[in-house]
């Protein structure tokens, strides 16, 4: 898969999960946007509400997840129409009974909060050997870094960065900003060397474009074809396609201004002249005659930048004039002995 490279900079993930709410026709309808949007990938929810809830402790939860069911063969169908689009399909497979009808049309596999300490479906998806990403909501550093150590132990691949992938991401939908805690990006590149981006829940997009900023290389959005009339969580803090598109132009510009890693006078610098007209020379504040032993009281430091550059100020204080120098005039080495 490279280094989640995405067409746009961060790679791109439309969000789908629940939003179809159990229709598969809606379901495509939101599939073919998504697709159409720009994005790198569209991703779904693999589940049955039996292999996901217990029907004993949480019988209204179990509930909901069985009227959001897809059917196996409508799945199948989904990837299908994703990668006729050019576009990756991938799914959170909550249902391990599913990777075995699925798994034909996954490049990589992404493994929600939730799941982050269910080590049995840790075990079962990094015994694949294909991608990983790792949503963290829920969870302390501790937990992150065991789950990792788990996934790496059962597979060495998962020790590079384009095998394994941690979000930043907090269950919460909406969540506030000040639980968005984009700088545990920072923590996880430093103590990982694993790729890092950012799983978003929050109305609005900017703390996406800080993310991007930041430089989350992948980035995973839910997304929907409107929020106005709709009554399921996920659809209020999912993109629209037009949304993604204007993030696409923001990001486009953030990837501008990030530039590179590398200092040195730009192109725009260079033609306008400025490392000249901006820096300071030492110039004479009077006229000196030749055989004039320099010192500073002759001497001061203007701009433009032409003669002899003020770094060499001290070399230059107890030199002999070989030639006059009228005051505020460059001059150069060829006129001291």
């Amino acid at each position: 898969m490279g280094c989640w490279e995405g067409k746009h900079g961060p790679y791109l993930i439309a969000e789908i999960g629940g939003n179809h709410e159990g229709s598969f026709t809606y379901a495509q309808q939101l599939a073919e946007l998504a697709c159409k949007s720009g994005v790198d990938a569209v991703k779904f929810q693999i589940y049955t509400g039996d292999t996901l809830v217990s029907s004993v402790e949480d019988p209204d939860r179990n509930a909901h997840f069985k009227r959001f069911e897809l059917e196996p063969k409508e799945y199948i169908s989904l990837a299908k129409l994703c990668i006729s689009h050019g576009v990756e399909f991938t799914a959170s497979v909550w249902n391990m009974d599913a990777l075995e009808w699925i798994d034909p049309y996954m490049k990589f596999y992404k493994i929600g909060s939730g799941d982050l300490t269910a080590y049995p479906i840790l075990k079962r998806i990094a015994s694949i050997g294909k991608p990983i990403i790792l949503s963290t909501g829920l969870s302390t550093f501790e937990e992150v870094r065991d789950s990792v150590r788990y996934i790496q132990d059962e597979n060495n691949i998962y020790k590079k960065k384009e095998y394994l992938a941690l979000l930043q991401c907090t269950s919460m939908y909406p969540i506030p900003d000040e639980d968005v805690n984009l700088k545990v990006m920072d923590l996880f590149r430093e103590e990982f060397s694993l790729t890092v981006g950012y799983s978003d829940h929050t109305i609005g997009t900017e703390a996406v474009e800080v993310a991007v900023a930041m430089g989350a290389e992948i980035i995973e959005m839910h997304f929907t074809d409107r929020r106005e009339g709709q009554s399921f969580r996920d659809h209020k803090v999912s993109f629209t396609a037009e949304e993604i598109a204007l993030l696409i132009d923001k990001i486009a510009k953030i990837v501008v201004l990030q530039g590179r890693r590398e200092k040195r006078p730009t192109k725009s610098e260079i033609e306008s002249e400025h490392i000249v007209s901006f820096r300071r020379a030492i110039y004479p504040n009077r006229d000196l005659k030749a055989g004039t032993i320099l010192n500073n009281k002759m001497l001061c430091a203007l701009r433009p930048n032409l003669g002899i550059d003020t770094r060499c100020y001290a070399k230059i204080i107890g030199r002999e004039l070989k030639n006059k120098l009228s005051a505020f005039s460059q001059f150069s080495k060829n006129d001291l002995l």
